[in-house]
């Protein structure tokens, strides 16, 4: 049998932190923050680099500050994804370097920035990650791909692509588009990951949309991982002006418990199963991972008592 290892997808949110519901008081800092978390949690999911490159020096204060066993999962930036960044996050060496067409607007996509800039980037978040590569935290680097990325063939070659450009780190892919998973598709999308050793991303969220991934729970490596974003239906593709207000989901007991026995058989399937709460809102995120934990221990299923 696998290890389970529960955790969520950040642990600076700002509601979270204003909340007082998870940090003590005496825990102010970012240091004494993570060192809490871990205290609670095996692993965690960096979505901050989403948003800005990481720095190889904030790697390394978390190697420092984390258990030897801690894993760390980070999400893959924004462009790297085809989605927009804003361009004020970019470095400001990598600003000064763009075409004054693309340094004056607000987001810049993939298309607005040159090839040579974008190699840069990939370096950058490359070498970004080597201390928690090096001290054996680094778990997988999620790629998050947009609705709008469809099964084409260009499109799998795409995350091919990024496997190349990242050869020594492990790849997560999370669809959102329904297309890759519809009727016979996902025959062969599960295939394809299998075949390119790429781990597939299991999601659960909400249903009837576009963007909806139904929640098949799948292993194509001996790494099984799972997202949990809420079923938050009214806000989930609303505009909002933070990704938390989507996320915004308290899970039942029994809407929890329909995962018991999926995530029961990736565990029986994999070396480990990593199930990332992404409903960061507040506390909810931490106390969703210690339910879900707490029905894993009893074995419950839908409608137990």
């Amino acid at each position: 049998m696998g290890q389970i290892l529960i955790g969520t997808c950040s642990w600076t949110d700002r509601t979270l932190i204003q909340s007082g519901r998870f940090y003590p008081p005496q825990a102010k800092t970012p240091e004494e923050r993570l060192r809490f978390y871990v205290s609670r949690f095996p692993t965690v999911e960096v979505d901050s680099t989403y948003y800005a490159l990481p720095s190889e020096r904030n790697s390394a204060l978390w190697v420092e500050r984390t258990p030897p066993d801690f894993l760390f999962h980070v999400k893959a930036f924004a462009l790297f994804t085809q989605h927009p960044t804003n361009v004020g996050s970019l470095p400001r060496e990598v600003r000064e370097a763009l075409p004054a067409d693309v340094h004056n607007k607000r987001r810049a996509y993939p298309r607005d920035v040159p090839h040579d800039i974008q190699e840069r980037l990939w370096r950058s978040f490359e070498e970004a990650l080597l201390p928690l590569d090096s001290a054996g935290k680094l778990g997988l680097v999620l790629f998050q791909f947009p609705p709008w990325f469809t099964p084409r063939r260009e499109n799998r070659d795409y995350i091919l692509q990024c496997q190349e450009r990242l050869p020594q780190y492990r790849l997560a892919i999370e669809f959102r588009n329904s297309a890759w998973l519809r009727d016979d598709a996902a025959e062969g999308t599960l295939a394809f990951l299998r075949e390119n050793e790429l781990t597939f991303v299991s999601v659960d969220e909400p249903q009837g949309f576009r963007s909806s991934i139904p929640p098949v729970a799948a292993a194509t490596t001996d790494t099984a991982y799972v997202r949990f974003h809420g079923r938050n239906r009214q806000a989930w593709e609303q505009p909002a002006k933070a990704a938390s207000e989507r996320f915004n989901y308290y899970y039942s007991r029994d809407e929890l418990a329909e995962w018991v026995p999926r995530i029961r058989n990736l565990q029986e399937n994999t070396s480990q199963t990593h199930v990332l709460f992404n409903t960061n809102y507040q506390d909810q995120g931490m106390v969703n991972a210690v339910s879900l934990a707490g029905l894993l221990d009893e074995g419950l299923r839908p409608g137990s008592p």
